[in-house]
């Protein structure tokens, strides 16, 4: 079965906006950097790394990016699906 490009795009993008809608909640009501040291502690890693400042525009710029590199890689995901795919169906 053919994947709708468009839709995994969509559906990829708007799950990669929400996660990061999400984390910019949690930094702007301030437990940012309390979240990163224990996501940081259970993979096994130990940085100096630091949560900057909640901004807006920031946050903003955030969630549209992780939106479009959602969306890029979900379409590209439909793209080789069905590409593999069609080479499936004139092997037969």
């Amino acid at each position: 079965m053919a994947l709708d490009k468009q839709r995994v795009a969509l559906t990829l993008g708007v799950t990669c906006a929400i996660v990061h809608l999400i984390w910019a909640v949690i930094v702007g009501l301030g437990y940012g950097q309390r979240v990163l040291d224990w996501m940081m502690g259970v993979h096994f890693i130990a940085t100096p790394t630091m949560v900057g400042h909640f901004r807006l525009l920031t946050a903003l710029g955030l969630i549209v990016a992780a939106f479009v590199g959602g969306y890029v890689i979900g379409w590209i995901f439909a793209a080789v699906w069905n590409y593999d795919l069609s080479k499936q169906l004139y092997r037969k």
